[in-house]
């Protein structure tokens, strides 16, 4: 019996055909309930987006789903619609389980759950690292309907939480399943798939298509539907796309030069570390700039906070590193600026996929320095199109050098404050994906505190 099961779940995926011409206009086609139709209307989805249309009608058929979407194209409402109108049809506690790579697209997802389902009464909890795990564990013993997890903490819950099993589960969705293996979740994942029922429907939503994604199908699910919005990496249409070659050693000055240039915009610049992403706040604040850092190494209340204060508009200018590239969904990004380019030209088309959302028009601007020009040249392979050039004013940006030199040694100093505060704090703050490298760095420390 195993033999045939394991047959069946190896099989390749159903490809779902296309909509047909007469392509469903509203959730109400697509055969969600009337409440949950309400429930959109409220939230501002007034008509469903093409992989809502291409998988909730399958998964409402109660099909197993692979998802294929870029960025920005409404995969939470894509797997929460068939859950909650399952939900509604059989009420249970402890009934869904989603997993995600990091813990602000968990919050997010979160809220999409509660504001979803808000009129029918449902309860979520957010499992994941950087936060008290006894307060967790009350939340869980309350068995919400919808847990959403990254894997490390879950299964830490599982392993230790006493009363907590996942034994009754019906639904298990995994959101960007290839990022969750890429950051070496795999042997929890594998530990989580082993203590939840076989019999179960499972979602897996994706970006990209990678062999580790594939292995995954095809020990999770069964018999599934493939629903490809799209195939091959691409940027939005409405997305204006730039670059700027720049000698390495004047890279704050053409950001400060661009900043002035686009005032009124909402900008999120991505750099490549927590400390430079630091650095770079600290500098454009003594600039006068209104900057917040988003990185793995703060608190999880602070960065909770840096990104409501960002989506608030409180503040116009969020400095991330990749933390911030994948799912969050922020309205208001004008323009992305790659202030350090990424080293994976997929992260490009993440990064660039936080502007010109949901219709709207953006920006992104890249800096090239003289050490990028390969991964520069890989990027533009990859999205099959020769980015122009930014228009800029050369002497312009030279006459802020001076200003700019005295704001970065503010910045150093206040770094360098920051750094011994911590370490006599003894902070042990630290993102899931974090673990391997806080090992070395507290390794290093050691070594220094010796010498």
């Amino acid at each position: 019996m195993a033999a045939v099961e394991e047959e069946s779940s190896a099989a390749e995926p159903e490809q779902e055909p296309g909509p047909a011409a007469e392509e469903p206009r509203s959730f109400k086609d697509l055969g969600v309930t009337d409440v949950l139709c309400e429930a959109c209307d409220q939230l501002g989805w007034k008509v469903p987006t093409k992989i809502q249309i291409e998988a909730i009608p399958v998964a409402l058929q109660g099909r197993d789903v692979i998802g294929l979407a870029e960025t920005g194209s409404g995969k939470t409402g894509a797997f929460a619609l068939p859950i909650l109108q399952a939900l509604l049809e059989t009420p249970q506690r402890l009934f869904a389980l989603v997993l995600t790579p990091t813990r602000e697209l968990a919050f997010q997802i979160s809220e999409q759950f509660e504001a979803l389902g808000s009129s029918i009464g449902v309860q979520s909890t957010v499992i994941v690292g950087g936060i008290d795990t006894m307060s967790q564990s009350l939340a869980l013993a309350k068995k919400p309907h919808v847990i959403i997890a990254t894997p490390g903490r879950l299964v830490d819950h599982l392993e230790n939480t006493k009363g907590f099993n996942l034994r009754a589960l019906k639904f298990l969705v995994m959101d960007e399943a290839d990022r969750i293996l890429n950051m070496d979740f795999e042997t929890e994942v594998d530990k989580i798939l082993k203590v939840i029922p076989r019999d179960r429907k499972t979602f897996l939503f994706s970006a990209t298509m990678t062999k580790k994604v594939q292995k995954l199908q095809r020990a999770a699910l069964k018999n599934p539907v493939k629903c490809a919005v799209s195939s091959k990496y691409q940027t939005v249409e409405k997305l204006q796309q730039y670059y700027i070659f720049i000698p390495s050693k004047f890279k704050d000055s053409y950001l400060v030069y661009i900043l002035n240039e686009l005032a009124g915009n909402s900008f999120m610049i991505f750099c490549s570390t927590c400390n430079n992403t630091q650095r770079t706040a600290l500098l454009l604040r003594n600039l006068g700039f209104t900057a917040i850092p988003l990185h793995g190494q703060m608190s999880q209340n602070k960065r909770l906070g840096s990104l409501n204060k960002f989506k608030a508009k409180a503040r116009s200018i969020l400095l991330a590193t990749d933390v911030a590239s994948r799912g969050l969904d922020i309205p208001h990004v004008d323009v992305v600026i790659n202030f350090d380019i990424p080293t994976h030209s997929k992260d490009y088309i993440h990064r660039v996929g936080r502007t010109a959302r949901a219709g709207r028009s953006g920006k992104s601007i890249t800096f090239v320095t003289q050490y990028d020009v390969e991964l520069f040249q890989r990027i533009e392979h990859l999205i099959g199109k020769k980015l122009p050039a930014f228009p800029m004013q050369e002497e312009e940006v030279m006459m802020l050098t001076e200003r700019v030199a005295e704001a970065q040694r503010f910045a150093r100093m206040e770094l360098r404050e920051q750094g011994e505060k911590k370490r006599s704090r003894n902070d042990d703050d630290d993102t899931e994906e974090a673990i391997g490298v806080r090992n070395k760095v507290a390794g290093g420390k050691k070594k220094k505190r010796k010498a």
